[in-house]
């Protein structure tokens, strides 16, 4: 934590009206670099960063109140803020037209005779809120099985397929050869329509 937000916690828990926006102001800079690592190529084509970090700190001026930052990180609060946001802005501009596998890979045959290819449906998953209870049974096989890939594939598989990203920058982020992401993005996609398929 820093200075900065220890500061912040000391007035907020002092009812400092202007502490929040002080910080909010102070923070902006390093919140817009998280927004922009976060947000993707294909979401960066329909919405400015900007705008989402207005719309994340709307959001918090509306939920500090309940907030105990004595118990919390105000910035990584902020950053999960900023995380529905982005996830928001991802169902409004893809929500009813999910990726096509096939511009991606071959790998696009069906999860199971309903229809709707692994790529679609692994892009639905992860951009649906959390609640267990809002998805349907094959997003909740989807999400058991990705929990049992190594977290290295789930991150690829979301630079790919959530964010956009191509392979050579995967490879940059992870430290490895695009052959490599290449070979991982394959197996880790096969692997998890053998987990589907039992």
């Amino acid at each position: 934590m820093t200075e900065a937000d220890q500061k912040f916690i000391d007035r907020f828990a002092a009812s400092d009206r202007d502490a929040l926006g002080d910080w909010l102001l102070a923070r902006r800079p390093a919140l817009s670099a998280y927004i922009e690592r976060r947000l993707g190529m294909a979401l960066r084509c329909k919405i400015e960063a900007e705008d989402l970090v207005q719309e994340v700190n709307a959001d918090a001026i509306r939920s500090a109140a309940e907030i105990d930052f004595s118990k919390r990180d105000p910035f990584g609060w902020l950053c999960q803020i900023a995380e529905r946001r982005i996830i928001d802005a991802h169902r409004r501009f893809f929500g009813s037209q999910k990726r096509s596998a096939g511009r991606e890979r071959s790998m696009d045959a069906g999860v199971d005779s309903q229809g709707g290819g692994l790529v679609d449906l692994l892009v639905a998953s992860m951009t649906t809120a959390s609640q267990a209870f809002s998805r349907d049974q094959r997003q909740i096989r989807l999400l058991a099985a990705l929990e049992s890939l190594p977290e290295d594939q789930r991150t690829a598989l979301r630079l790919r397929y959530l964010e956009g990203l191509p392979s050579k920058e995967i490879a940059q982020r992870l430290e490895k050869t695009d052959g490599a992401i290449r070979v991982m993005l394959t197996r880790s996609l096969a692997k998890l329509q053998e987990l589907l398929e039992e």
